[in-house]
């Protein structure tokens, strides 16, 4: 490896003192083997520091996805969604859907793949995002506000659908789509078709706008079934009942 490869390896990590003594440790048999130590710790902290500001929370990896569960699922789009080739694109992706088909699964484990490879994140849910936004004391508050949602690489907007929100709460989340539009990717999960949007912002001017915006260079994925949450609780219910009537077989 040349001189002049290590010396910019070590102004990337910002290693001033050794930068300072260099002529003295250029030639060293341990310089290489410790700037890769500190290449991988670099990574490892800036991941960390990502992973925590991301606010994924708990998720199942999707390899734990029952692709069989859904009775519509298109799994070729997903996977190919996990590449991330959506990101040099600024594209979003829509995840639409009735409740526990594993919307938020999928979107926190394409968030979590971008994590992974470098790319800046935050999870929030759409009540969180829109009460955070309108709960401001002044516009220099609201500013701030719109640049931290507007920020990362990907914003992972859950659960639109399950309330309905005002007029402002409508043109606040236009604003920030607008500020990430072209710009940013979004991944957005809910339980409504662009058709019932209205219900969701019921007396909103924007929402055909609001929506127009999203789906403009959006991979829209829509997933049907019955709740999976709701198989797995009438399983557990079924083991546990079994198992209390073991010991009464067993007397």
């Amino acid at each position: 490896m040349t001189t002049d490869l290590l010396r910019q390896r070590a102004k990337a990590l910002r290693l001033y003192g050794l930068l300072a003594h260099w002529t003295e440790i250029v030639d060293t048999s341990w310089l290489p083997t410790l700037l890769q130590w500190e290449e991988e710790e670099h990574i490892r902290r800036s991941l960390e520091r990502r992973l925590k500001s991301a606010r994924l929370g708990q998720f199942k990896a999707i390899d734990q996805f029952d692709w069989d569960w859904p009775t519509r699922c298109d799994r070729g789009a997903i996977e190919a969604i996990l590449t991330l080739d959506f990101i040099q694109e600024a594209a979003c992706v829509i995840l639409i859907g009735p409740n526990g088909v594993g919307k938020t699964m999928i979107a926190k484990n394409i968030a979590y793949q971008a994590l992974i490879a470098g790319h800046t994140v935050l999870c929030t849910v759409a009540g969180q995002l829109l009460g955070d936004l309108t709960a401001t004391e002044s516009d220099a508050v609201l500013r701030r506000r719109l640049r931290k949602y507007s920020a990362p690489d990907i914003l992972v907007i859950d659960e639109i659908g399950y309330l309905s929100y005002s007029n402002r709460h409508a043109d606040l989340l236009f604003e920030l789509l607008n500020r990430r539009y072209e710009k940013k990717s979004t991944i957005v999960t809910t339980n409504k078709p662009f058709a019932q949007w209205q219900e969701v912002f019921p007396s909103a001017g924007c929402v055909v706008s609001l929506v127009d915006r999203l789906v403009h260079r959006s991979e829209v994925i829509a997933i049907e079934g019955k709740s999976y949450r709701l198989k797995e609780a009438e399983e557990r219910s079924e083991r546990n009942k079994r198992r209390r009537r073991t010991p009464k077989a067993q007397k």
